[in-house]
């Protein structure tokens, strides 16, 4: 996938400091880390547990370590980065709760994607069919999702406010990463994707 790919990239984008230092969790392939480096001078890491993907940073000059997020991320010091940034992974991840902590305390900020399980399509699939939804942001089969943990919008706002984490800004997009009113007006149920800057 390249940067062309994900235009989340560039909303993300607007939310990163110049010459700043990122630590960007699940880097893929390095697009994103690689991206804020050439337009923001970014300096940081990726982190990533697959070699192809390793290979790819590499291969665009982008500093990655390899190593399973789920082991934790004791190896870094608290506020060692302005942003932490994990794109499309929290979902992914044994505890979800304790990654965001973490980020917070590596990172002065951190920004947070994922899909929302509460958009009105998974609700009708899941009403209507009785079946596990399967669509453009939640692509996989019951048996072989990566995704461990399902949660909405509305989900992880009320984490937010329980372990007193503030909200810079929120973006809510569709699978194409467009937004419309309806989405502003009643984001956990017509917003697909949601993009979370946040901070202590």
């Amino acid at each position: 996938m390249t940067v062309l790919d994900r235009p989340d990239f560039d909303l993300i984008q607007r939310w990163i400091k110049p010459d700043s230092r990122v630590l960007d969790l699940g880097c893929g392939d390095g697009s994103l880390l690689a991206m804020l480096r050439d337009n923001k001078n970014v300096s940081g890491y990726g982190l990533e547990i697959d070699t192809d993907n390793i290979l790819e940073c590499v291969a665009r000059g982008v500093d990655v370590i390899h190593q399973d997020l789920d082991a934790g991320l004791d190896n870094f010091d608290d506020q060692s980065f302005d942003t932490v940034i994990m794109t499309q992974s929290l979902q992914q991840t044994t505890a979800p709760d304790r990654i965001v902590e973490e980020m917070l305390r590596i990172g002065r900020q951190a920004v947070v994607t994922f899909p929302n399980f509460g958009h009105w399509t998974t609700r009708a699939y899941l009403g209507f069919r009785g079946r596990m939804p399967v669509s453009e942001s939640l692509p996989y089969a019951w048996y072989e999702t990566p995704n461990i943990h399902f949660f909405t919008f509305r989900d992880f706002e009320v984490l937010c406010r329980e372990r007193g984490i503030h909200i810079r800004n929120r973006t809510v997009v569709d699978s194409n990463y467009q937004s419309n009113w309806k989405m502003r007006l009643m984001p956990n149920l017509h917003g697909e994707i949601a993009l979370y800057h946040i901070e202590r």
